[in-house]
């Protein structure tokens, strides 16, 4: 066997090492709800959205991307963005609706699921400027930010509105990963790229409005992500519309 054939077969460690601490970030938070720890449990889900946002990074910026690793970071994304959100939320409230909480879990998992799954399989046909549906690590922080939000200011789980808002939330955003609403996915961005020196100071100051209150800031932050794609769907099908009317002769 030649030392080409061997790294082939081999493991990239520092990529995969990345991928495993966001797969144990969202056991741990699976661990924690459990417990009845919900503030630790977010936490750790969005703890599992920055590793899982470095693995692929690194990946590319070492040169060392492979087949195994899109596989395992699936996977790992499964755990910590479909199922531990989903459990973290029926752990915490869900479960009092009776079969309309766990049937709310399953929708958000089985959105997660197929959301991974498209994602894979169109790799090569979707504009890579957007993700068609909300992507998983946005909504488990939909999820998981609406309970740290819930616990850290001590919203009491015996209000008959908050179930069925944390029911409203996690079907909306299962039903939006298989969506066909385009988010933005950030991919344009280069960090090597040269940017204003305004540019670092907003980097300063988002730092500061999330380390004021991260439940709130995190969680209104995604808020307006996961509506900014039916925002974008809206406008577009507007403009669509707009020329249609156009070539008609029309008036607008």
């Amino acid at each position: 066997m030649t030392e080409i054939e061997r790294r082939r077969r081999g493991i990239y460690l520092l990529p995969n090492a990345f991928t495993t601490a966001a797969l144990f970030a969202g056991f741990y938070a699976i661990v924690q709800a459990m417990n009845g720890r919900f503030d630790v449990a977010a936490m750790a889900i969005f703890a599992a959205m920055v590793l899982d946002g470095m693995d692929g990074r690194v990946a590319r910026l070492t040169n060392t991307q492979s087949a195994f690793g899109e596989q395992y970071d699936s996977l790992s994304d499964m755990c910590s963005f479909g199922v531990a959100p989903a459990l973290v939320m029926y752990e915490w409230i869900l479960k009092d609706l009776g079969r309309w909480g766990w049937l709310a879990a399953f929708i958000y998992v089985a959105g997660a699921a197929l959301r991974l799954a498209r994602f894979n399989t169109n790799l090569t046909v979707v504009d890579k400027r957007y993700f068609q549906g909300l992507p998983s690590p946005a909504s488990a922080a939909l999820v998981s930010g609406f309970v740290w939000l819930a616990v850290d200011n001590k919203l009491t789980i015996q209000e008959l509105w908050l179930p069925w808002v944390a029911f409203a939330v996690t079907v909306y955003a299962g039903v939006s990963m298989v969506s066909n609403a385009p988010f933005f996915s950030g991919k344009s961005f280069a960090l090597s790229r040269s940017v204003p020196f305004w540019g670092i100071l907003l980097v300063v100051l988002a730092f500061v409005f999330i380390s004021v209150d991260p439940p709130i800031a995190l969680f209104g932050l995604f808020v307006i992500y996961g509506l900014s794609g039916y925002a974008l769907w809206f406008w577009r099908w507007q403009k669509a519309q707009r020329l249609k009317r156009q070539r008609r002769g029309l008036p607008e």
